[in-house]
């Protein structure tokens, strides 16, 4: 568990440097460094379930907001059939930035849920 932490906390901190020429990077360096901080912390044995389960709600209601707005993840599975996301890293279309960015925070939602499953069963 200690370096899966690590390797994740190391992917949020990169993932949070690349938001430096996003259009909106005072919201996603915030959201994923929440995810490396308390990915550090596990990897350091430093386990904080309220926190796990806060940031996993706000992760979730922005993740289900990213899905149902208008070119989101929804536009993008039925109206443009699914299109390759990574064909280019820059975003040519609206659907594209949208769906990657909710594909973003399930993965801060899936790290934040796994240190907070291993938490609980670490206690136990």
């Amino acid at each position: 568990m200690k370096f899966l932490n690590i390797v994740l906390c190391l992917m949020f901190i990169l993932f949070a440097g690349l938001q430096y020429n996003d259009p909106d990077p005072y919201v996603w360096m915030p959201i994923y460094l929440y995810a490396a901080l308390f990915c550090w912390l596990a990897a350091k044995r430093k386990f904080y379930r309220k926190w796990y389960v806060a940031g996993m709600l706000i992760y979730l209601a922005y993740a289900t907001y990213k899905f149902f707005d208008q070119n989101g993840v929804e536009d993008w599975f039925t109206k443009h059939h699914a299109e390759n996301l990574a064909e280019t890293m820059k975003a040519t279309k609206p659907w594209i930035e949208e769906t990657r960015e909710f594909f973003g925070l399930f993965i801060c939602i899936a790290a934040l849920g796994m240190n907070y499953i291993y938490s609980k069963v670490k206690k136990a």
